[in-house]
Formats: C-alpha cells, structure tokens, sequence
C-alpha cells in the first residue's frame, strides 16, 4: 500500500476527483492526505476527507496568504482540527520566492502556526521555498515545539539543508521532481537519506513526473515516484513501499 502524503484533490485543475481515487486505489495508492492551503480550502479539504474513506486532511494557512491570519483564523482552524480526519497543520511555512513579500509577517505566522500545532499535538507540513536559511534559524529557535513531528514537502533542496532538517527529526517528502532528468542534484540529496525518514508525495495537481511532465498529476502517480526513488537508492521498490507507508503511517497516525 501506498500513502500520497501531500496531495491537493480539490484543486479546480483536477477534474472527475472520484475516478481519480478509484483508478489510484487499483493501483495500490490507498490513502491521501489532501491539504489546504487558507481557512475556505481547510474546510473544504476536512468536508471532502469527512465524505471518503482513507483520505485525510492538512490544514493551515500558506506563507503567500500570511497577512490574512489573525485570531480568528486560528480559532477556526483550531476548531476543525478537533475532526479525527485532520492528521497535520500544513502546509505551512516561508516563501520568499513570492514578490513584494513581507518576511518578517511569514516568520512570525509561521511561528504562530508552529505554536498551534504543537498545542493541538498535530505534525506540521511545511512548504518552504528560497528561504531554507530563515526556515533553519526559525525551527532551530522553536525546536520544542516540533515534538509531533513533521515533514518538508516537496524537498529539493541540497544535502547539506537535508542533514540540517533530519537533526531536527523532521521527514523529508519526496515527489516527481526526482524523476526530471534535470534534477540530479535532487537525486545524489535522497541518496544521503535513511529510508526511515522519506515520505511519498505527489503534491497534485503539480509536478507531475517524467515522462508525463506536461500532464495534470494526479496521487495516480505515486508508484512512478516510488520506482524511480528505489532505482535513485538502490533498493526495491517493495521496500520503498513498505517504508514510506509506515513513515507517513507514524507520522500522521493514520
């Protein structure tokens, strides 16, 4: 059994969501964990994973929409938390890639989000892009409120950030982007990982892996994703299943 990790089925670029699921499931894909990305997206996600079995919400507010958190936000996502089928606050985090962005608002919204999720004991999903020095100093500082874990998704960043990410016992979320012929140095990173701390992701609607690079991805997907990692790290790819399930199984109680 796979577990996409980070996946976005609400997405408008997605369409006909309930084959989609079917045809995944035929194809050993057997859980998702759909995330949200601002308060409209977290109750949707909930609502949808509240109506299917074996898909799960994240929830939380992305660093592009930082200036709209307040209290409010957070008592509303507080509360959907409460829901046994939200399994993480995500994705949340940096993204200095974003024109005009205000970083000191991203940090401390982050961090804000940080102290949320350790109060409602969820793991975190963090998206981070450009910003991976802030996004070290930011954890490093707030390293007692990631005892529930967590995971960088979509991680392609150099071994040197990975070594830094694993000392502070978070996961790192592997996706198609290992499989673009461009992508060598995302290759020789996941080959500096334990197999006990990568996760599988697909992060649909995007980044769908070679050869279909120009398509919609879908969690369809994920056994391309899984094979190519077990040819990057020399293993089967029953080991990278059996071993991404129950990473992702440990670390969102699923």
């Amino acid at each position: 059994m796979y577990i996409d990790t980070h996946c976005h089925l609400l997405d408008e670029k997605i369409n006909d969501i309930e084959n989609i699921l079917i045809k995944a499931r035929e194809l050993n894909v057997q859980k998702f964990i759909t995330c949200a990305t601002d308060l409209n997206s977290s109750i949707d996600a909930v609502k949808f994973a509240d109506s299917h079995d074996g898909v799960y919400a994240s929830i939380g507010l992305y660093p592009e929409y930082a200036q709209q958190y307040n209290d409010q936000f957070e008592s509303e996502i507080a509360k959907l938390a409460q829901n046994k089928k939200v399994v993480a606050i995500g994705e949340i985090g940096l993204d200095y890639s974003l024109l005009d962005c205000d970083r000191e608002k991203q940090k401390e919204i982050f961090t804000r989000q940080l102290n949320l999720a350790n109060d409602l004991k969820k793991p975190i999903v963090i998206h981070c892009r450009e910003a991976y020095g802030d996004l070290i100093t930011l954890l490093k500082s707030h390293r007692n409120l990631l005892k529930w874990g967590g995971t960088c998704h979509c991680f392609t960043a150099s071994k040197e950030i990975a070594s830094e990410i694993l000392k502070l016992d978070l996961q790192i979320s592997a996706n198609g982007v290992s499989t673009f012929k461009n992508a060598e140095k995302v290759r020789n990173m996941l080959k500096t990982l334990p197999l006990s701390r990568i996760l599988l992701e697909t992060d649909s609607p995007y980044l769908a892996p070679h050869p279909f690079r120009s398509q919609i991805n879908t969690p369809c997907f994920i056994p391309i994703i899984a094979h190519s990692l077990a040819d990057i790290l020399g293993v089967s790819p029953e080991e990278i299943e059996v071993a991404t399930t129950t990473n992702a199984r440990r670390l969102f109680n699923i």
